[in-house]
């Protein structure tokens, strides 16, 4: 049996999770009320093709791709050349039971996956995005490791990556460099590895689309990664 202080704690950290899940759906709650009840989700094909640095969804023929903390206002829809477009997020069954017909109406397929694990076999995603999704995260090493072992060996990782911001409720870690080096990027064959200063006001990807990048290390900065699995 649990002593007194083992439970103490662990209703603490049962409380903290409940407390970031709630802050997360609330806020896709406001956004779904801000889009008049149906979720918009044209802006993403401008952003992950970007990422990609292709000029349209031709290189994802064929292919399983996946969106690890994806939401729920269908990130990949625009990806139609897919075979299989999966939607993962630990929020999926939140999701069904507030957006339900917005989520049924995607051609998307969405994954529940929990703090610890992703439900994916090994090796079985040619092409995984993350925006924004990693610092959501409680244990990120954990997560980074089962982001890396569902994708395909010479599959293609494409990332973005808030750095250097504050800790809040919703996103409990703060990224550097040094981390996402240690426990992803060695891990792939590096295409590009691009980074530029969160500008104050406007879009947060401008300088990436413009290709104007202003970066000075231990700033509050977007990092972009494609690269292949070793």
């Amino acid at each position: 049996m649990l002593g007194s202080h083992a439970r103490t704690l662990k209703r603490a950290l049962r409380n903290r999770i409940v407390s970031k899940h709630g802050a997360e759906l609330a806020y896709w709650k406001d956004r779904f009320a801000q889009d008049h009840g149906r979720f918009s989700n044209s802006h993403y094909q401008r952003i992950m093709l970007a990422m990609a640095q292709e000029p349209d969804d031709s290189f994802l023929a064929g292919k399983v791709i996946a969106d690890f903390g994806c939401g729920p206002r269908g990130s990949l829809e625009w990806a139609n050349s897919a075979k299989l477009r999966l939607g993962i997020d630990v929020l999926v069954e939140q999701y069904v039971n507030s957006f339900g017909d917005c989520l049924r109406s995607h051609a998307m397929e969405y994954v529940q996956s929990t703090e610890t694990s992703i439900p994916l076999d090994t090796d079985s995603v040619d092409v995984l995005y993350t925006l924004n999704a990693i610092d959501h995260v409680d244990h990120f090493e954990t997560m980074a490791g089962e982001m890396l072992r569902i994708l395909k060996p010479g599959g293609l990782f494409i990332g973005s990556f808030n750095l250097h911001e504050p800790r809040t409720a919703e996103e409990p870690q703060t990224l550097r460099e040094d981390v996402i080096e240690r426990e992803i990027l060695r891990h792939l064959e590096l295409d590009s590895v691009r980074i530029s200063r969160k500008p104050a006001e406007g879009n947060m990807y401008q300088a990436f689309y413009d290709d104007q990048l202003v970066y000075t290390p231990g700033e509050i900065a977007v990092l972009w990664v494609k690269g292949r699995k070793r």
